[in-house]
């Protein structure tokens, strides 16, 4: 017995602790320097930090247009190489940030966002294909809830308790997190490759070429644009949320408040880590993946009843922001792992589920560049707040109405492909 549950236990923590904990630091270079406020300056007419923001979404959106090929294309043994490079390449960028004068250090996060694009889809490389992909994914995507907020937390210590600067702040910050980045890798190239047991259960995952890319994108092309025109719009409001969490906090009472920003976000990730990870015991694939689609429809219906609630004044400004986390986190994670692990699985798939995620985040990012973008000059004068809210309504309908299309649509396809394969096997016993 101990023989069996020995591979599990070190699946579970290598696979669980090693890449959550990598995936937290990746992000003490990218999203410190989101606490400073950078008040006063201006560039071409547009807002400095703004500009700070969209020129690492603009580098962040290429590298996941090109991780549609180099992640879902990339082979095991070159993981640790590719997590390495682009991590020193990261640091390095912060560096150069704090060393070059002020706008025009503005391009090294460009190069910053290039360099960290494609660290999501190859962590989760190693994760995939599983029995444990659901529990697995969801400890490392409740990183992205937690770090973000946690690293904005050191910081605003670094620049408040060291006299740091907001320009040098990001490099300090993420050299803080580099060793323990490393041990983390070093842990996570340790975990075993999926047994037997999971490649039959969960599809054999492989790398894919052109021809494997273009025979999935064709498949499933009228779910593929609707899910992504979706999660372009949630990852637009989620990314907003997420840069902007300063001044939207400032705007609600908490300005000034350094441990807001993790104490928020940790109810939020427990939530969603409780309610995604109960899905790793339903064994049929399809019905996990249609049960997402229900997450989606409910957490969509949340986010805009929570901001009405909001508006009348029933619930406090922190129950808001918290509902408004939870709901946006509740749908923006299962298209990050588990959604399209269990499309593959379940309508047998031949390739990766990197190639579907890295399609989705890659228009993703470009919604996040457009609404930044808008915000700046179609709505000057509107509050952070004001844009903030009237995003939730928009998102909350957009949610419910593409999730219940989408389900309908695997449903029939679903029956369809059932159909056709009991007619075969009826041809076939003659």
């Amino acid at each position: 017995m101990f023989k069996i549950a020995k591979p599990k236990i070190k699946v579970f923590l290598n696979g669980a602790f090693a890449s959550f904990g990598l995936y937290f630091c990746m992000y003490a270079f990218r999203k410190p320097f989101t606490v400073a406020t950078y008040e006063g300056l201006l560039f071409f007419g547009i807002d400095y930090k703004i500009l700070l923001i969209l020129a690492q979404v603009i580098g962040y959106m290429l590298s996941k247009f090109l991780g549609i090929k180099v992640v879902s294309g990339l082979k095991p043994s070159k993981r640790g190489a590719y997590l390495t490079f682009m991590i020193l390449l990261a640091e390095l960028t912060l560096i150069l940030f704090g060393s070059v004068p002020s706008p025009y250090n503005f391009v090294l996060l460009f190069f910053n966002g290039l360099s960290l694009g494609m660290i999501w889809g190859i962590v989760f490389s190693y994760l995939e294909g599983r029995k444990m992909t659901e529990i697995l994914s969801i400890i490392l995507c409740s990183s992205f809830i937690v770090s973000s907020g946690a690293v904005k937390s050191v910081g605003l210590w670094v620049m408040n308790s060291n006299g740091i600067s907001e320009f040098w702040m990001p490099a300090v910050t993420g050299g803080l997190f580099l060793i323990p980045f490393f041990i983390c890798l070093y842990f996570l190239q340790k975990l075993p490759p999926p047994t037997s047991e999971d490649q039959l259960l969960r599809k054999e995952r492989r790398p894919m070429n052109g021809k494997d890319r273009k025979k999935v994108l064709l498949q499933f092309l009228f779910p593929i644009i609707i899910l992504v025109i979706f999660y372009t719009a949630l990852t637009a409001l989620r990314d907003f949320r997420d840069n902007f969490s300063r001044e939207l906090w400032d705007s609600v009472g908490y300005e000034g408040d350094a441990a807001i920003y993790t104490l928020s976000e940790l109810p939020i990730a427990f939530l969603v880590l409780l309610i995604l990870g109960l899905f790793g015991l339903v064994k049929s694939n399809y019905k996990a993946f249609i049960g997402f689609h229900f997450v989606l429809i409910l957490a969509s219906l949340m986010v805009g009843v929570s901001t009405l609630l909001f508006q009348q004044e029933v619930v406090s400004p922190i129950f808001w922001m918290i509902s408004i986390g939870f709901g946006l986190y509740a749908c923006y994670v299962p298209f990050n792992c588990i959604f399209f692990d269990r499309m593959i699985a379940a309508f047998k798939i031949e390739g990766n589920a990197g190639y579907l995620i890295y399609i989705a985040d890659s228009f993703g990012y470009l919604g996040s560049m457009a609404v930044l973008l808008y915000k700046n000059f179609g709505q000057p004068n509107s509050s952070w707040l004001q844009f903030f809210v009237w995003s939730t309504y928009c998102i909350s309908i957009l949610g419910m109405g593409i999730s219940i299309v989408s389900m309908l649509y695997f449903r029939k396809k679903y029956r369809r492909t059932k159909s056709d394969v009991e007619i075969q096997i009826s041809i076939i016993n003659g």
